[in-house]
């Protein structure tokens, strides 16, 4: 008898992704990103949270759409009409820089987000493949070939990204004396704060 197929993890592309997200790629070989969907607005596609000296701090990536509403992912382009990835940048470093691991790995980031990528895709897929590097994780991300609708399979998280499961574990951030622990944050609150000993928090 064959073995039943492993069913693809299906996920969107997302801008710095919560840490949930890597918790399931460590779990996995590969894992295919949906880009021929109609691009939905105020996810994480185009947004993370970090952990700042005020609170959880919302960076977005203003995005264009050559064709309105009904614009692919695939097509979704960055606008630089505002110096954003500038002032993410420097909220990143008032956020982190008194982390343990920041100065490690801060010339890297610095780099991708100051590329001026002309598409959102080419962004994430940029960090996503440099977090992957730094955790050490093999898992290869393949990208979908057409729109194929919601399936009831339970590695499917294109559609609904807040129904990616989190394995909630308590870890040292920056501000832990002013505010209680703020779980599933982008991954870099992780990795800024645990440097090596991320892949195994990701793993437990």
């Amino acid at each position: 008898m064959m073995a039943a197929k492993t069913p693809n993890l299906l996920l969107p592309t997302a801008y710095l992704p919560p840490i949930a997200y890597f918790q399931l790629l460590c779990h996995h070989k590969q894992a295919v990103v949906e880009q021929w969907e109609s691009y939905p607005k105020q996810t994480l596609r185009n947004r993370t949270y970090i952990l700042t000296a005020n609170g959880v701090q919302l960076l977005s990536v203003p995005v264009v759409k050559p064709n309105g509403n009904h614009t692919l992912t695939r097509d979704i382009a960055i606008s630089y009409s505002e110096a954003w990835n500038v002032r993410h940048w420097r909220a990143i470093v008032s956020a982190y820089n008194a982390s343990p691991y920041f100065l490690y790995y801060r010339d890297a980031l610095e780099s991708i987000l100051m590329q001026r990528h002309e598409r959102l895709i080419e962004l994430n897929e940029a960090l996503i493949s440099l977090v992957l590097r730094w955790l050490k994780m093999d898992c290869e991300l393949k990208y979908s070939e057409q729109f194929d609708a919601p399936t009831q399979q339970d590695t499917d998280f294109r559609y609904h990204p807040e129904t990616i499961p989190y394995k909630e574990k308590k870890y040292y951030q920056v501000f832990d004396t002013k505010y209680p622990f703020q779980p599933n944050l982008s991954i870099l609150d992780l990795l800024f704060n645990m440097g090596p000993e991320a892949k195994d928090y990701l793993v437990c």
